[in-house]
């Protein structure tokens, strides 16, 4: 009886042992989560022998908040994941439903298809389908585009140039005795309006008469006549070239616009989830252009095709949101649409059931709301394009400056000689009346900067002739 129950203990210890290694090496093997993958920039790009990325650090986050060990390989057939007719999986989905896999991390779109096969977390990114196309290609000509040539900068120091002309003219004129010789009893043919019309009637090359017949007003009209050359060389260069480039190309604003031509090819990532929506829309617009991209057999096998397919210009890539932002982030030659339709999201498959997939989602939302998401966005998608050519082929005032110096020196050359033409005459004047040469000139002046009153001394010499 002792014996038995010496044999039986011994046997519970034994089995006790084998249950306890047993379930050790259950959870050593399941501690390190196998992850798979798929290389796309920016989600996961070979550096080295490692992986870095937008889903590599978003991993790398994740196994932080929830303690986890993982190793991360590459997919075998490079494909996110597609059903074929006999319902088997490919890509980074079959591997989860193959056991192959524990997890599946990169831009997978979340489809009902999908999470009938396998389980999907929270999304971690927003995302919907929009066009990608060259600038020109997207960009319609606008109401005002014949002001284009030139900067807004450079439209105000023109209108500043033509009102200071204007002004100096007029000025110019009523205090040139050349011009302007017996105040009393002539009429100045240069008032204001007629000043601001000559100005304008030169701007345009019309040649508003009567000219000028003082030097002083010859100098001014020639500094501004010299202006306007350059001016509208410039002007009607940059608008010829400007609509010779825009004359060849299509306005594309979106996908009703893409489905109602047919000069511009267009075509999305065979298999994709992209090509799913289209094909399941009953949206008449969507359904043409899914009939279009199969009639023609349009589609790309890589999103790095289709980039570079709308890079060489003539074709459109329909693609998903994120994805073509990146794009225009790193070729500033290609703009998306505004147009973004059938919003989505990007989420971490695991297999159907598997307990993780709580945890995971929670950690995403954790990450959502401390700003991570939004910083990891920031990082990857940073733009490299400086600037806009298009727009900075416009002329800056800077690129006028020299123009502008010789119209300003013009100007005042040109009050310089008016002023000096008065007063020559206020000193043989005054020799004459015997009076100080600064008293004539202030005569002088005050009788030619009146406006209303100019004519009046010669019309009382008139009524006091005839009453006498």
């Amino acid at each position: 009886m002792q014996i038995k129950r010496i044999r039986m203990l011994f046997g519970f210890c034994v089995l006790s042992v084998g249950v306890f290694l047993d379930l050790g090496v259950c959870t050593a093997v399941q501690s390190e989560l196998r992850i798979t993958t798929i290389k796309q920039e920016p989600y996961a790009v070979s550096k080295g022998s490692q992986l870095e990325g937008f889903c590599m650090d978003l991993l790398s986050e994740v196994a932080k908040k929830l303690g986890l060990k993982y190793k991360v390989h590459l997919v075998k057939d490079s494909a996110y994941g597609r059903q074929d007719e006999s319902g088997n999986w490919n890509g980074m989905i079959g591997e989860v439903v193959r056991g192959e896999a524990d997890l599946a991390i990169a831009p997978l779109t979340l489809t009902a298809a999908r999470e009938k096969a396998v389980g999907m977390t929270k999304p971690f990114m927003q995302t919907g389908i929009s066009i990608l196309l060259r600038k020109d290609i997207s960009e319609g000509t606008g109401l005002f585009d014949f002001l284009s040539p030139f900067t807004a900068k450079t439209w105000v120091g023109i209108l500043i140039a033509y009102l200071g002309t204007a002004a100096c003219i007029f000025l110019a004129a009523r205090l040139s005795p050349c011009e302007w010789s017996q105040p009393q009893s002539e009429k100045n043919r240069f008032s204001l309006l007629h000043s601001l019309w000559y100005t304008a009637g030169a701007l345009t090359l019309q040649g508003a008469g009567p000219h000028p017949k003082a030097l002083s007003g010859r100098v001014i009209c020639c500094s501004w006549w010299l202006f306007t050359i350059v001016l509208l060389a410039c002007y009607f260069s940059n608008l010829s070239s400007t609509k010779t480039s825009e004359s060849t190309h299509l306005t594309v604003k979106g996908f009703e616009d893409l489905a109602n031509q047919d000069t511009i090819e267009y075509g999305c990532l065979g298999g994709s989830s992209t090509l799913a929506f289209f094909k399941n829309s009953n949206n008449p617009v969507y359904r043409r252009i899914f009939e279009h991209m199969e009639r023609t057999k349009s589609f790309v096998s890589s999103m790095d095709e289709g980039v570079w397919r709308a890079r060489e210009g003539n074709f459109a890539f329909i693609g998903e949101s994120v994805s073509l932002d990146l794009a225009v982030a790193r070729h500033c030659e290609l703009v998306r649409a505004h147009e973004v339709v059938g919003m989505r999201g990007y989420s971490i498959a695991a297999s159907l059931g598997s307990p993780i997939i709580k945890n995971l989602s929670v950690a995403i939302l954790q990450l959502s709301e401390e700003g991570e998401l939004a910083y990891l966005r920031s990082k990857w998608w940073a733009s490299s394009c400086i600037a806009d050519k298009a727009k900075s082929s416009a002329v800056q005032p800077h690129s006028l400056k020299g123009m502008f110096l010789i119209l300003s020196l013009g100007l005042g050359l040109g009050a310089l000689l008016a002023v000096l033409e008065l007063t020559s005459k206020s000193r043989r004047s005054a020799a004459e009346q015997r009076k100080s040469c600064c008293t004539v000139l202030t005569e002088e002046l005050t009788l030619r900067l009146r406006t209303s009153n100019a004519n009046k001394p010669q019309e009382n010499v008139v009524i006091d002739k005839e009453k006498a």
